[in-house]
C-alpha cells in the first residue's frame, strides 16, 4: 500500500482550535478525491494518496501523447520510476495550494503548528538500496556517479546538480596537478630570485621601526627567508597558471554547455517550460484558476535596490572592521613579551584576522539568507522560477562581498595607503595602518585564502555532516515508537506495517526548498575562491578538488540516510547559477589581473632584473 505525502501533528485536544482547523483542511483534500490514513502515535501521522484522475489531467494538460486516447482509462497509466515522481510533484503542489473556508494554506497552518511536518516517503524498493550501496558508499569514491538512478529518485534538478558538481569536479583535477606542478617549480627556484638574493645581502640596509613602541630598528636581511618563501608563490609560473585558470574558467562552463545538453536531450527536457506545467498544476488544483495579475512596481524596485546597497555597504562595513583588528592586533603583539609574538606580530595579525574572517563568513551567511528572503518577499515576484532566480542573485551578491571584501583590501589596499615614515596615516590617530613585507603583499594574501579555505573545506563540512547526524540520533531516541499494552486475556494487535516506515522518515531532519539551493551556493563560493584570487594562491584548485571529491559523497550520505526525500522537481539546466558562473569566470580574469599588476611584485621585479639589477648595470656602459 503506497501512500504519496505524509502530513504529521500533535495531538490536539477535541474541540480545539487547531483540531478544528486540522479536520477542514482534510474535508478539503477528500472533497478532491484524496485517500487519507490515520495513524496515531506519540503524534497523528496522516498518509495522503491523490486518485488517478488527477494524473490524466495533468498528462492531457501537457499533451502527453498518452492524452490522445480516444477513451483513456485512468487504470492503464504505467507505475514507473519516474510516474512516482509525478506523483510526489503534483501532490505536493495540490498540498501547498489547497485553501480550507478560513483562506489558510498548508503553510499557514503550519506556522501556527497545526501540522508540523509534511513530506513524501523514502521508498522500500531495490532503486534506494542501489543508491545507498552503489553512490552514498565511501568505497565508490572515485567510481562515475549513476546520474540516472539518481534522477530516479530524486528527480531532474538534484541529479542535474550532481552531474554539473562531478563535471566540475572532474575539470578541476586537471587545473589541481597543473597548480601542483607550478608550485612545485617555486620551490625549485627558491634561491634563485635576484631580488631575494640582494635582499640576502644587504646586511647594512637600516629599515625603521614596524611600530611605535618596543620594535628596534632592523636589517633587511633579517627577512630573507621570507623573501625566498614569497619568490615561491610570486614568479613567472604563477602568472602564467592565473592566465590557464582565466582560460580554464572559460573552457569548463562551455564544456559544461554540452554536457548538460547531451543529458537533457536523453532525458527529452531539452524543450520543457516550468511555467506550462506550474500552469497545468494550477489548472488541475482548481479549474476555475485565473492567471495572477503582476504589475511591476518601480517604487517597489527601487526600495529594494537602497536596502541591497545598505546591505553591501554594511558588509564592507564589516571588512573594514577586520581591518581595525588587525591594526590593533599588529599593535598588542608588538607589545607583548612573547618574543615570538613581537618578532612575527604582523603573521599573528594576518592568521588572526583570517581566524575571525571566516566567523564572520559563518554569521553574515545566515543574516544575508534572512535578508534576501526578506528582499524577495518585498519584491512579489510572480513565479516560483522568479523569486528563486531573484533570491539567488541577492543571496551570492551579499556572500561575495562577505567573503571577499577583506581580500579585496589585502590585495588592493594593504600597504598602499599607510604613508611613510614621519607621516604615517593612522586609525583614530593611534595606531598605524598595516604594511607589507619588503618582497611584497602577496605572501599576506596566500595566508588569507590557504586559512579561509581551509577551515571552509574541513570544519564547515565536519559541521554540516555531524549536526544533522547527531539531530537524526536525538530525534530517533525522542520519537520511539509508543508501546502498546496488552490487557490480559486479549489477543496483541498487529502493528500497522506503515507506521513504522512513516516514523523513520519523520525521524529523520527537514528538508526545504532550498537545501539543495545551499549546495549550489557553497559551490559557486567555493569557484569563485578556486578563480579569482588564484595567482596568489595555487593551491586553490587541488583543495577544491579533494574537499569536492569528500563533498559528493557526503551530500549522497545525507540524502540518503539523514534527510528526509526532497520533492523531486523538473529541471532542464542549473538555472541562474549558470550566469552567476559566467559572471564569476568574467571576475576570475580581472581579479588576475590586477592581483598581477598590483599585489604580485612581478612586474616591478622584472623591470628591476632586466634594468636596474647589477648584472645589468654590470653589462651596460651607458648606465650609471
Amino acid at each position: 500500500e503506497k501512500w504519496d505525502f505524509v502530513l504529521v501533528s500533535d495531538i490536539h485536544e477535541v474541540g480545539s482550535e487547531k483540531e478544528i482547523k486540522r479536520k477542514k483542511f482534510l474535508d478539503e483534500l477528500n472533497k478532491k478525491g484524496f485517500a487519507i490514513k490515520k495513524i496515531e502515535d506519540k503524534k497523528l501521522f496522516y498518509g495522503v494518496r491523490a486518485p488517478k484522475q488527477i494524473f490524466w489531467k495533468y498528462q492531457w494538460l501537457l499533451r502527453n501523447p498518452d492524452s490522445r486516447l480516444q477513451s483513456p482509462n485512468v487504470d492503464d497509466i504505467p507505475v514507473t520510476t519516474s510516474f512516482s515522481l509525478l506523483r510526489i510533484r503534483i501532490v505536493n503542489f495540490i498540498l501547498q495550494n489547497t485553501m480550507t473556508p478560513d483562506l489558510e494554506k498548508l503553510d499557514d497552518l503550519m506556522n501556527k503548528k497545526v501540522f508540523e511536518a509534511s513530506f513524501p516517503l523514502h521508498e522500500k524498493e531495490e532503486l534506494r538500496e542501489f543508491l545507498k550501496e552503489k553512490w552514498a558508499r565511501w568505497r565508490v569514491i572515485f567510481c562515475k556517479q549513476p546520474i540516472e538512478k539518481i534522477r530516479c529518485y530524486f528527480g531532474e534538478k538534484v541529479a542535474l546538480y550532481f552531474a554539473w558538481l562531478g563535471w566540475y569536479t572532474y575539470l578541476l583535477g586537471i587545473a589541481a596537478v597543473v597548480g601542483l606542478v607550478v608550485f612545485v617549480a617555486g620551490i625549485t627556484i627558491f634561491n634563485s630570485s635576484q631580488v631575494s638574493k640582494e635582499i640576502c645581502e644587504a646586511s647594512n640596509t637600516i629599515m625603521c621601526p614596524l611600530c611605535d613602541q618596543k620594535c628596534p630598528f632592523w636589517l633587511l636581511s633579517d627577512t630573507c627567508t621570507y623573501a625566498k618563501v614569497t619568490h615561491v608563490i610570486d614568479n613567472e609560473g604563477t602568472v602564467l597558471f592565473a592566465i590557464f585558470m582565466a582560460i580554464w574558467a572559460t573552457v569548463f562552463l562551455e564544456l559544461w554547455k554540452r554536457q548538460r545538453a547531451t543529458v537533457v536531450t536523453d532525458w527529452d527536457l531539452y524543450r520543457w517550460d516550468e511555467e506550462e506545467e506550474e500552469l497545468a498544476l494550477e489548472l488541475i488544483n482548481n479549474l476555475q484558476h485565473e492567471p495572477r495579475q503582476y504589475q511591476h512596481s518601480y517604487f517597489r524596485s527601487t526600495i529594494i535596490l537602497l536596502l541591497v546597497l545598505v546591505m553591501i555597504a554594511v558588509l564592507i562595513g564589516i571588512a573594514h572592521a577586520l581591518v581595525i583588528y588587525r591594526v590593533v592586533a599588529t599593535a598588542l603583539f608588538t607589545q607583548s613579551d612573547f618574543d615570538f609574538l613581537r618578532e612575527q606580530a604582523n603573521t599573528m595579525a594576518v592568521m588572526t584576522g583570517a581566524v575571525l574572517h571566516y566567523i564572520t563568513i559563518v554569521i553574515m551567511t545566515k543574516v544575508n539568507r534572512h535578508v534576501a528572503l526578506f528582499l524577495c518577499d518585498l519584491e512579489k515576484p510572480r513565479t516560483f522560477t522568479q523569486r528563486e532566480n531573484n533570491f539567488t542573485v541577492k543571496i551570492f551578491t551579499f556572500q561575495f562581498f562577505t567573503n571577499f571584501s577583506s581580500l579585496i583590501y589585502i590585495a588592493f589596499f594593504l600597504g598602499r595607503i599607510n604613508g611613510h615614515p614621519g607621516n604615517y596615516v593612522r586609525v583614530a590617530g593611534q595606531w598605524r595602518l598595516g604594511e607589507c613585507h619588503p618582497s611584497g603583499c602577496i605572501t599576506d594574501l596566500f595566508i588569507q585564502m590557504a586559512i579561509i579555505m581551509l577551515l571552509k573545506q574541513t570544519l564547515s563540512n565536519m559541521m554540516e555532516y555531524f549536526v544533522p547526524w547527531l539531530r537524526h540520533k536525538l530525534r530517533k531516541q525522542q520519537q520511539r515508537p509508543k508501546k502498546r499494552s496488552v490487557m490480559l486475556g486479549e489477543e496483541e494487535e498487529a502493528e500497522d506495517p506503515c507506521k513504522r516506515h512513516w516514523l523513520s522518515n519523520y525521524q529523520l531532519n527537514k528538508v526545504n526548498v532550498f537545501s539543495l539551493f545551499d549546495e549550489f551556493l557553497e559551490m559557486v563560493i567555493q569557484y569563485s575562491f578556486t578563480t579569482i584570487f588564484v595567482a596568489a594562491f595555487p593551491f586553490a584548485p587541488l583543495l577544491a578538488f579533494c574537499n569536492n571529491l569528500i563533498e559528493i559523497h557526503l551530500d549522497a550520505k545525507k540524502m540518503m540516510r539523514l534527510y528526509r526525500r526532497m520533492v523531486p522537481r523538473k529541471a532542464n539546466d542549473i538555472g541562474i547559477w549558470l550566469q552567476v558562473l559566467e559572471a564569476v569566470g568574467i571576475l576570475a580574469v580581472i581579479g588576475n589581473g590586477l592581483v598581477i599588476a598590483i599585489t604580485s611584485d612581478f612586474i616591478p621585479m622584472q623591470v628591476y632584473k632586466y634594468t636596474y639589477s647589477p648584472c645589468m648595470t654590470e653589462n651596460s656602459t651607458g648606465v650609471e
